[in-house]
């Protein structure tokens, strides 16, 4: 590390903090390495792109930060003054589609082993593989520990006006970009004490996860960990109606995704007493200009809900809508410390589902690139989770309902009734939002046997 290159130095948030401590304890772990490929059809301008990369490291310092541990007592992020990323390229054209897909593959499974060194930026890699004259495969490889989905979007976004801006020979002038450091400046400013009590009181009397025992196939064989996901798209009609029908109740997605599965996960866990993990943007209301800010915001925090049959669904949803208001002014809390301050057990997870519901700024780069180019998002990003049962979804004009899921514990048959269950009660709950939870009725086998199951055990899991 040289003095000169150095422009600033600041300690991490806990969030940081949290993934740096599992990336040095489980080395080979993927749990934070990210894949973002992106299909380019049209005639790219080499140079340009890759110039326009470089003016992005420039221009955030999070893509010029490493991180330090060693011989100190609280690891720091050093960010440097000039880090050189490069444009990886391969030509594939000319080979067989089924000998490209499989260098693809074989692409991403090596890509994937190159694991990051923490202590030197830049902590992502770019790749350009070309397979006909007019189309190519863009893979933005990197560690979460620098950034999330909102700060991605917001880079594209900026790539995509540098690039314009460089094809056309004009000069490109930004705002001011408010910088990460300001946000951990905000946090030294926290009333830990104030968040330590919200969180002991909202997690008073969970011992344990909330058990999936009810759902998992105890049949399956499979012993390593395996993760594969399973989705549905809701139609434009539907997807509008789901939009009216929040914009009604005053609303939000977030707080009607919660609600329904709230009420799933009550039902097959056989608890009215649930904790489940809801991922937050993590972007403080209190911080000026936070919403272009690039870095690491994002978190995942427990959701704790006490639910009563007897209620509504409406107002069931409504009150879900204030819990999650709730949590916003706590959500830059590590889930770590907050565990540490519940009565769980460290060597038991919090909880083993979660929700997320995407909420990404809209970019310019959903649109064409000068010269033409066209460009394709559908392709999905890699991501890995350590929790076996995780619903996302992604709002769009056809919104995406998707769950992944570690094959150890379920099968595809029990995820599939699962996404059958969320359409139902999302009919259900559209169609007459006063009627009451416990009336909600799904009709599935699975469902029956829980019942049965209940019966003969007398078991009701109240925490």
């Amino acid at each position: 590390m040289k003095a000169e290159n150095i422009e600033d130095i600041y300690k991490l948030t806990p969030v940081q903090e949290g993934m740096l401590f599992h990336s040095l304890y489980e080395r080979e772990s993927l749990l934070y390495f990210f894949h973002i490929p992106v299909g380019l059809r049209g005639n790219i301008n080499i140079k340009a792109f890759e110039e326009a990369w470089q003016k992005i490291v420039d221009r955030h310092a999070v893509l010029r930060t490493g991180f330090y541990w060693e011989d100190i007592d609280n690891p720091l992020q050093v960010v440097y003054k000039n880090v050189k990323i490069s444009l990886n390229q391969y030509d594939w054209r000319g080979i067989e589609q089924a000998e490209q897909e499989e260098r693809l593959k074989s692409f991403y499974d090596s890509d994937r082993k190159l694991y990051f060194d923490l202590s030197q930026p830049c902590l992502m890699r770019i790749t350009l593989i070309r397979f006909a004259d007019d189309y190519y495969e863009f893979i933005w490889s990197s560690h979460h520990i620098t950034g999330d989905g909102w700060s991605s979007a917001i880079i594209f976004d900026e790539l995509l006006q540098i690039y314009e801006a460089l094809c056309e020979d004009k000069e490109i002038k930004f705002a001011y970009n408010r910088p990460f450091r300001d946000y951990i400046d905000w946090l030294q400013e926290q009333d830990i004490e104030k968040t330590e009590t919200f969180w002991r009181q909202q997690l008073a009397g969970i011992k344990a996860p909330t058990p999936l025992i009810y759902i998992e196939n105890k049949q399956l064989k499979f012993t390593e960990q395996r993760y594969d996901q399973e989705k549905y798209k809701l139609s434009p009609e539907k997807t509008q109606s789901l939009l009216s029908f929040i914009a009604k109740n005053r609303l939000t997605l977030a707080a009607l995704i919660n609600g329904i599965w709230s009420i799933l996960l009550s039902r097959y866990t056989c608890c009215n007493n649930i904790v489940y993990g809801c991922t937050v943007t993590g972007r403080p209301v209190e911080l000026a200009e936070v919403e272009s800010m690039v870095g690491l915001f994002i978190n995942t925090l427990p959701m704790n809900l006490k639910l009563n049959t007897e209620q509504d669904l409406l107002s069931w949803l409504q009150a879900t809508q204030t819990r999650l208001v709730e949590l916003r002014h706590h959500e830059y809390t590590s889930l770590t410390q907050i565990q540490s301050w519940s009565e769980v057990p460290r060597n038991l997870p919090l909880f083993e589902s979660f929700v997320v519901v995407e909420n990404l700024p809209s970019a310019r780069s959903a649109l064409r690139w000068k010269g033409n180019i066209e460009i394709d998002t559908s392709k999905g990003e890699y991501f890995r989770t350590n929790y076996p049962l995780n619903l996302v979804i992604y709002p769009a004009a056809e919104m995406i309902v998707a769950i992944s899921y570690d094959c150890r514990r379920f099968d595809i048959a029990t995820i599939s009734r699962i996404l059958a269950d969320f359409q139902i009660a999302l009919e259900c709950i559209m169609a007459n939002p006063l009627s009451k939870i416990k009336d909600l009725s799904f009709s599935t086998a699975r469902e029956q046997e829980i019942s049965k199951s209940l019966e003969k055990e007398a078991v009701l899991f109240d925490y």
